[in-house]
């Protein structure tokens, strides 16, 4: 059975993914998952300087869904090529960067430091975490305005010729308008959807749960809205879409794939059960056999 894909230049070994922010490094998985098995480990958001995040509580469960609102924290780029970079390096799968930026020059500074010997497999432009504010635009995200979103794909492909995929945010009126205008600039693939925002409030104390108030809502309750939106772009796109939102089998990832995904990202099954990617890797497999599908 042939899992092998092709996105940009770029070969990858099967079409399971991992989503950022949900395996950190992948350091934290290798006693649990076999990493070289995995088709590309999509490391936590890194920002150019070190992030405190929003305040607690980040995260909360809500009915077939998780809520979180972490705000980004991580210690920087600089910290990141010291610390992951080695590790990312030296696993035996591909991997691929998650930046985020308040503004155009921040993009393009984190991309100059991921040149050289930092060159991952690939970068993700995160330009739709619903937990942090941005620059440039009138919107809340940047993945909400196609010119700010064209502005920054422009500005990052002349800077890089690796592969670079914008990650989109479901909270628009028309996401495929937002990919085609990072498609008009030259981006190699688009990954949706990032979570839909929401929050909880407890009745009884009368107040939100969240610290930050709003959050990110994801998991399986988000499953048939994400289906839409990765069916939504793919039909007007010419470049691959990776799909994510509630993937907890096997079968989530075809039914992914059948709505028009090329590659998949398994994000919060990860927290509930870390060893999940083996056991989703396995069923998918088994339903491309039952189906006779060898490619």
């Amino acid at each position: 059975m042939n899992l092998k894909i092709t996105i940009g230049k770029t070969i990858f070994n099967n079409p399971i993914w991992v989503a950022s922010g949900t395996f950190g490094w992948g350091e934290e998985f290798e006693d649990l998952v076999t990493l070289k098995d995995v088709g590309a480990i999509v490391a936590k958001t890194v920002t150019l300087k070190p992030r405190i995040g929003n305040p607690p509580p980040r995260v909360v469960e809500t009915a077939s869904g998780l809520l979180n609102s972490i705000g980004l924290e991580n210690a920087g780029i600089k910290d990141f090529k010291k610390n992951a970079f080695p590790f990312l390096k030296k696993t035996k799968t591909r991997f691929i960067v998650s930046i985020a930026g308040e503004s155009e020059e921040e993009f393009t500074d984190l991309v100059e430091e991921l040149k050289g010997q930092y060159e991952p497999d690939g970068i993700e432009l995160n330009l739709s975490c619903p937990n942090v504010l941005h620059k440039g635009t009138k919107y809340t995200l940047i993945a909400q305005d196609p010119a700010a979103v064209k502005k920054i794909v422009k500005a990052v492909r002349r800077k890089t010729n690796a592969l670079v995929i914008a990650k989109l945010t479901p909270n628009v009126t028309d996401v495929a308008e937002i990919a085609m205008a990072a498609e008009s600039e030259g981006i190699d693939a688009i990954s949706l959807v990032n979570t839909y925002s929401g929050m909880a409030v407890d009745a009884y104390e009368m107040k939100p749960l969240l610290g930050n108030i709003v959050g990110g809502l994801s998991g399986p309750a988000i499953k048939p809205l994400a289906l839409k939106a990765v069916r939504d772009v793919y039909k007007k796109v010419k470049i691959p879409v990776i799909g994510m939102g509630g993937i907890i089998s096997g079968v989530d990832v075809a039914e992914f794939m059948l709505c028009g995904a090329s590659a998949v990202q398994v994000g919060t099954a990860n927290l509930v059960n870390p060893s999940v990617y083996t056991k989703i890797s396995k069923e998918f497999k088994e339903y491309l056999k039952k189906k006779n599908i060898k490619e």
